[in-house]
């Protein structure tokens, strides 16, 4: 596989886990909108670096298990399942955006940077979404993304964590700019491009499955 196809793969592999609305990105949104673009940026960086080490296990470890034709499967329902599952959420979420999210972005007190990139890593790694999109989703798609020597492991790592970087930037920068107004906006944004997102991918798992698992199946029987 070309470098510039494992780094695309990686970083929009990324930004389908970051477009998750879920504890992070509040946070992220909460840290910016309360103290500016710097502080909600170290958080941000440090949920990349959380999301870089599942990122790592998964490729060291679901390859060897999807050798397995049941696992597979259960890979490919579940994976499928969930992909659909967070679509409808997205969509749901986008035509009627909760005000709760809106209404915890208050004031908090001002940590160091330090203490804020140890609060992001630690907020991605018990992420229930996080921990939730790696297990059913994520493991199998990084799995397949064709990284099997160090330094093809390496270049789609480093995509993955550009993409983190780039969404980290990305919200920091609008709710820097709109500050509390763009609080219920931004998060509505991001609800409407995840269903679109998601939406995609559960196509591409649904048809890749298929293709791997029945229509090869059948024509090997054959």
């Amino acid at each position: 596989m070309q470098p510039v196809s494992l780094l695309s793969n990686g970083f929009f592999l990324s930004l389908s886990l970051c477009l998750d609305i879920g504890i992070v990105n509040v946070a992220i949104l909460s840290r910016t909108l309360s103290h500016g673009f710097r502080p909600g940026f170290w958080l941000g960086l440090g949920s990349c670096i959380g999301d870089l080490v599942y990122a790592t296990l998964a490729l060291a470890g679901m390859s060897a298990l999807l050798r397995f034709d049941t696992v597979r499967w259960v890979v490919w329902l579940g994976g499928a399942a969930m992909l659909l599952y967070l679509t409808w959420k997205m969509a749901r979420e986008a035509l009627s955006p909760p005000r709760a999210a809106a209404q915890s972005l208050t004031d908090e007190p001002e940590a160091s940077p330090l203490h804020a990139f140890a609060r992001g890593a630690a907020l991605a790694m018990s992420s229930p979404s996080a921990i939730l999109w790696f297990a059913a989703v994520g493991g199998a798609l990084i799995a397949k993304a064709g990284a099997t020597s160090t330094s093809t492991a390496s270049l789609f790592l480093g995509g993955f964590f550009l993409g983190g970087l780039a969404w980290t930037v990305f919200i920091c920068t609008l709710a820097s700019q709109g500050r509390k107004r763009a609080g219920a906006s931004l998060l509505r944004g991001c609800h409407i491009v995840s269903a679109l997102l998601f939406a995609y991918l559960s196509y591409s798992v649904i048809v890749g499955g298929y293709r791997d698992l029945i229509a090869h199946t059948a024509r090997a029987s054959i």
